[in-house]
């Protein structure tokens, strides 16, 4: 009796390691959903950052942490993570940029932690914030040089790159910010998507603040980068997208898959040779949309 009690104890011991073992090779990956912001459809943080947690969550090794409220109410969240996204409001208010999240999210960039800031969460204001992200992130949103109208980007991909594995060229409206205050030279920026607003989208009768900008006008012609990565001494990764204003874009399927590909790529793991697969249903598109 006491060998088979002693030999169930080591079975349940074997047990409860190998799930350890299986928990621990996971990649963990942080998704930080904002607050409601806007209208029905727009800024769906909570929404967008549940989606993506579900198509990660479909992908064998990928422990995905999906995180509500802007900041976590447990910090601990962060860590061990591979890569962390956040989906938010950003400006001033950037939940980012209250209090000490800075030095805190520095200790955690130092370690190599991977960094993709989805649409508004590329904005700060330039000094401090703006200089942190040129560090992380590559470039950010600057109110007064950057600008953000809605128009139609047609999508010149960066086929060279691993995060477009799989991308077809897509055609998407959205809230396309450009302009965007990169590096010096862009050193150590390398660009995703690219594509080229026409002159009327230029005068930024659709920007917030409206238009038009002088130096936005004069670069009529001027192909613009939507997306781009970097790689950090550190030796983390960064990736910046200005679109998902519109949270039907989801829905796209190679939008998404660039999407995937990145927060992949800023976890330091493979991407598939035809990309990050995942399915999205109507249903599953129009759940977990902020009450209004």
């Amino acid at each position: 009796m006491r060998l088979r009690c002693v030999l169930a104890a080591f079975t349940a011991l074997v047990a409860i390691s190998t799930t350890n073992v299986v928990a621990a090779d996971k990649a963990r990956i942080v998704l930080v959903a904002g607050r409601p912001s806007h209208g029905p459809g727009d800024h769906e943080f909570n929404a967008g950052c549940k989606l993506l947690t579900k198509c990660l969550g479909s992908m064998p090794g990928i422990e995905p942490v999906f995180v509500p409220g802007g900041w976590p109410r447990d910090e601990s969240v962060f860590e061990g993570a591979r890569t962390i996204v956040f989906f938010m409001d950003g400006g001033g208010g950037h939940p980012m940029i209250q209090k000490d999240h800075l030095e805190k999210l520095q200790k955690l960039m130092d370690k190599g932690t991977g960094l993709v800031c989805l649409h508004y969460a590329v904005e700060v204001p330039k000094g401090k914030p703006g200089d942190r992200f040129l560090e992380w992130l590559g470039g950010f949103y600057e109110s007064g040089f950057s600008t953000n109208p809605h128009w139609v980007a047609h999508a010149n991909l960066n086929a060279d790159h691993p995060i477009t594995r799989g991308v077809q060229p897509f055609s998407i409206r959205d809230e396309w910010y450009f302009n965007i205050r990169f590096r010096p030279e862009m050193k150590g920026v390398t660009p995703i998507l690219k594509a080229k607003p026409d002159d009327e989208t230029r005068k930024g009768v659709s920007a917030s603040p409206r238009g038009p900008y002088k130096h936005i006008v004069e670069a009529s012609g001027r192909e613009e980068l939507l997306a781009w990565a970097v790689e950090r001494p550190d030796g983390g990764r960064g990736f910046g997208f200005t679109g998902a204003h519109t949270h039907k874009n989801w829905g796209d399927p190679n939008f998404r898959r660039l999407v995937l590909n990145a927060i992949l790529w800023t976890a330091k793991l493979e991407v598939p040779s035809g990309g990050a697969e995942s399915a999205v249903t109507p249903d599953e598109l129009k759940a977990n949309l902020d009450p209004k």
